[in-house]
This record gives C-alpha cells, structure tokens and sequence, in this order.
C-alpha cells in the first residue's frame, strides 16, 4: 500500500544566519568548531549514579556561527570537527545573546561530513540583544 502515515514532513533546513532570539523548531546541519566544557557535576552517593554535564560548543555552517548548549549525552557527539544534525533546536538567550539548544523534544544526529567551510566572521553569539517592550495603542 501507497499510505504515507500522517504526521510525517521532510524537515526544512535551516540556515545559521537565518536563527532569530525566541524562535524554536530548527533543523539545521552544522560543523562544530570548538567545545568547551562549562559545567561536570555528579552524584555518586544517590540511588543510580546521575552526572550532569553541559558543554558551549562553536558550531556553524557556510552562512555563520552560534554557541550551542549541548547537555549530558549530547557532549559525548559534540566533537570538534564533526559534522552533525540537529533537529528541533530552539534559541535560548543568555545574557542578550542567542544560544541554540536541543531539549527533550529535538535530537542531535551524527551525520555525513559536511563539505562546506564554516564562516568563522559572523558569530551570532556575539549579537547582543535588548528585550524592548512595545506598547500597542
């Protein structure tokens, strides 16, 4: 049978340049530039060995880059040089700039080596954003 299940779309990928404060459901195909581990905290004592770990990984593609939040498992496929998917990602902010982040909802994907170069001259994490609350008559 031709049924296709319900539900079901090709993603649409997404461009690093194209990211916008407040804005979720990305997929996007990046290169990770650099990982740096920002946060290693674990608790031996409890009932089942739990550690959380969180890493500031520079990824990009050929449009630009962005620091990404990676969390816990997700650290382990950050490594530099990699190419890897990642779908439904949001942009969190911090501090006024933008960071993109997988949740619960999203995944990150190892994927084939990418055969652009990353624009290392335009990082979208080093924009700095004002939260400006607009009065409507």
């Amino acid at each position: 049978m031709a049924e296709s299940k319900p539900g079901l779309r090709k993603p649409v990928f997404t461009k690093v340049d194209q990211l916008r404060p407040g804005t979720s459901g990305h997929t996007l195909t990046v290169k990770v530039v650099s990982t740096k581990m920002v946060l290693q905290k674990g608790r031996p004592d409890g009932p089942q060995p739990r550690q959380m770990r969180i890493a500031e990984c520079l990824v990009g593609d050929e449009t630009g880059m962005i620091i990404f939040t990676a969390r816990n498992d997700q650290v382990d496929l950050m490594k530099e040089g990699s190419t890897v998917t990642l779908r439904n990602a949001k942009i969190d902010m911090f501090k006024g700039s933008m960071r993109l982040a997988v949740d619960k909802w999203g995944r990150v994907e190892i994927a084939e080596p990418a055969s652009f170069t990353v624009k290392e001259d335009n990082n979208l994490s080093l924009i700095e954003y004002e939260l400006v609350n607009v009065v409507v008559d």
